[in-house]
């Protein structure tokens, strides 16, 4: 930015020296700030002028409020922004409640030092200031709107007076109860604020009584409930489902003879694909295979526009808790009619494909069927086989039916490493529960090959769907995934190079170079650091009816076609190709491509909701975990730096908790967001992203599911550097 200076002539600034300025100035700047930036007087003034008005045409500026000036897009210094989320990062994202530039608006990270507390769903009137090109950070002037008034509660008992102790840890007070009181000391209640306050607390009625507290149901049930997730279905739904009948053959293809199997987690309800391979017979395709994936007819059963069509598209997708599952449709149909369970017909949509020995799909065929599953098989079962060490189930199943599984896969997998994608490797948290209900464990959830088969089939099948729904010029809800940002990839980039990791511009444009690069690091001490970070890099994948490819399968076309037990979206996907195909009834309605087109945006928003809630639910089981080892310390790593504090992730349990950034030892801390680092002002240690760190759980809470934690020593300094990853490649995986 050009210093300013008064008193002292200057040259005439020029074009670039006002466009210079214009986009690095924090809030839009009027032209009175420009001349005195650069020393403009005089009859200097009307050149300035006719300058600022040629730039303005051009549409390198634009005039906003007060006629200031700002970069195209700009927001005003005071504006009305939307809470939306709260990222991975721990920072609350707002979004201007009105945007008329081009794409997508500016992230506004707003300052929430929880007085009063701020949450998604609410509307504020916040002062701005520019980060970055395509950010701002906000401060809130006042709350206008707030909708999400009910929130979840602990009812305690306080110098004898009843109080609420919010389960959202972004809620800092407590609230004192008024009205009848239906529950006691220790349960779990819905409750909405009202007006007024009390001894300097705000106030608010009970509206429910949920349960106990320290019940171990209670953690899944407040993330159900604070996330607004429906979980009772209408009776007419819930009718309508015990009354459905098993389909019968008919018009459909008889599949009752091919050993399809069934492959799942060992704690899976609902079983909604099965599959089956065999070598191709034909001479032409040498050494190629002839797959059968076939899925639950959901669409058979509920039919657009009734009750269990309503409450699932309300839903849009089933919920997994550890202790639950919130499902999309009734159990009698989830666990029951629509799931594949061995040695009972059931009704199937099923398509056939035919693979090259590259496992390039030659062609294909959907049918709607009647199969008979040869058995249920668990992940580990099937990889046992496989590796030599079948058992009773799958001992007569090895060589005619999991060997050609393994052959077709292999074939796929080969086409995935050939068209590039993108392979990223973070390791997922599962809870295993004590017979109580209570955590027994945190463990990385474990991944074979029997998993990556599944995932290949799967995708093998969506690939087909939406091949066919576009060739019959069919509607299509695909799944889309955008190529990254690419502001976003240079920083990662920068970042990179910072840990050792140097990569040339122009060299992170595909998704396999991503993958190459996370190559390089996975056997270095930040393997699982880079991993995130070019997870975050990344665009969310989310359901449309314009399709744009997913950037991630390195894939032009992809619907989701494999789960209508759990997923809408499915759903919506067989009835086109029902109604494209002819395959009888249970189609779209006659404003199916209406109905389509209109499904994407809120089918994402209840795929993040769904997501939102198993994640808040993970937090706060590890939260019971260690609650019994507050004051025990452990190693970790630097997962997360924000304005607040720096989120730590124990190396041996995979769990996240935070450091307020008031607590760091012997210094005041400024965020640099650049280095992805937490500076001291004096001393001028830091910590970083990744660093290796010890520190102390100084508190845990279950029912909110924080975890607090106290930094035992100092940052990184020039004497205390951080390790660097190796750049050797990690060996293939078998």
């Amino acid at each position: 930015m050009p210093k300013r200076v008064t008193g002292v002539p200057a040259k005439a600034p020029t074009r670039q020296d006002i466009l210079d300025f214009i986009r690095t100035s924090p809030t839009p700047v009027g032209k009175r700030e420009i001349a005195r930036a650069f020393a403009v007087k005089g009859a200097d003034r009307a050149h300035l002028k006719a300058l600022l008005r040629d730039i303005e045409s051009e549409g390198d500026v634009e005039r906003g409020r007060g006629r200031r000036f700002g970069r195209p897009g700009s927001l005003p210094e005071v504006a009305i922004v939307d809470l939306i989320e709260v990222d991975t990062d721990g920072e609350l994202i707002a979004r201007p409640h009105v945007w008329r530039g081009e794409g997508e608006p500016p992230r506004i990270y707003m300052a929430n030092d929880g007085r009063p507390a701020l949450a998604p769903g609410m509307r504020v009137l916040a002062r701005l200031g520019r980060i970055d090109a395509t950010s701002y950070a906000g401060r809130l002037i006042r709350i206008l709107a707030e909708q999400p008034a009910r929130f979840m509660a602990v009812h305690e008992i306080v110098a004898g007076r009843a109080r609420l102790r919010p389960t959202d840890r972004r809620h800092k007070d407590n609230f004192l109860v008024v009205g009848p009181d239906p529950s006691g000391p220790g349960d779990l209640v819905l409750a909405e604020p009202v007006a007024g306050r009390a001894l300097g607390l705000r106030q608010a009625r009970i509206v429910e009584r949920i349960g106990a507290a320290d019940d171990p149901a209670s953690v899944s049930l407040i993330a159900i409930h604070s996330y607004g997730i429906p979980h009772r279905f209408a009776p007419e739904a819930l009718a309508m489902a015990a009354a459905a009948a098993p389909a019968t053959l008919g018009q459909r293809e008889d599949l009752r003879s091919v050993p399809l199997v069934t492959i799942d987690g060992p704690d899976a309800r609902d079983f909604d694909d099965a599959v089956w391979a065999e070598a191709d017979d034909d001479p032409g395709n040498a050494n190629g295979w002839h797959l059968l994936v076939a899925i639950a007819d959901v669409a058979w059963y509920a039919r657009p526009g009734d009750a269990l069509d309503r409450g699932a598209r309300e839903r849009g997708n089933s919920v997994y808790f550890p202790d639950r599952v919130v499902p999309m449709l009734p159990e009698a149909l989830s666990n029951g009619l629509c799931s594949l369970k061995p040695k009972e017909d059931r009704a199937c949509l099923a398509v056939h494909l035919w693979l090259d020995a590259d496992g390039r799909i030659l062609r294909h065929r959907f049918v709607r069927g009647l199969m008979r599953s040869a058995a249920r098989l668990t992940y580990g079962q099937v990889q046992d086989a496989i590796d030599g060490r079948p058992d009773d189930p799958t001992g007569p199943l090895v060589d005619p039916v999991i060997r050609p599984l393994y052959g077709a896969y292999r074939s796929l997998a080969a086409d995935r490493r050939l068209r590039g994608t993108l392979e990223i490797d973070l390791p997922e948290r599962q809870v295993i529960l004590a017979p109580d209900g209570r955590v027994r464990a945190v463990l990385p959830r474990q991944r074979h090959d029997s998993h990556r088969l599944i995932e290949e089939f799967m995708i093998a099948a969506n690939v087909a769907a939406a091949e066919t729904l576009e060739a019959r010029s069919g509607p299509c809800l695909y799944r889309i995934h955008d190529k990254p940002d690419a502001a976003k990839v240079e920083a990662l980039r920068q970042f990179l190079g910072e840990l050792g990791l140097a990569v040339a511009a122009g060299q992170l444009q595909r998704p396999g170079h991503f993958t190459a690069l996370l190559a390089r690091a996975a056997d270095g001490p930040l393997a699982f650091l880079i991993n995130d970070l070019v997870l975050r890099s990344q665009a969310q994948a989310v359901y449309s009816h314009e399709n744009i490819g997913h950037f991630g399968l390195g894939l032009g076309r992809y619907a989701h076609f494999t789960s209508p037990i759990r997923r809408y979206a499915d759903l919506l996907v067989h009835r086109a190709l029902i109604s494209v195909l002819g395959l009888g009834d249970g189609g779209l309605p006659a404003d199916g491509a209406q109905l389509v087109a209109q499904a994407g945006e809120h089918l994402s928003t209840t795929e993040r909701r769904a997501d939102a809630a198993s994640r808040d639910s993970l937090d706060r089981y590890a939260s019971q975990f260690l609650a019994d080892r507050v004051g025990e310390t452990f190693p970790g790593r630097i997962a997360g730096v924000t304005r607040f504090g720096l989120f730590i992730r124990l190396n041996d349990l995979g769990i996240d908790g935070l450091v307020p950034i008031g607590s760091l030892p012997r210094d005041y801390y400024d965020h640099d967001p650049g280095r992805h680092a937490l500076v001291g002002r004096r001393a001028g240690g830091s910590y970083r992203l990744g660093d290796l760190v010890e520190v102390r759980l100084t508190a845990a809470d279950p029912i909110t599911g924080s975890l607090v934690m106290a930094m035992i020593g100092e940052g990184t300094t020039a004497a205390n550097p951080r390790p660097r990853p190796t750049n050797r490649r990690r060996h293939p995986r078998r």
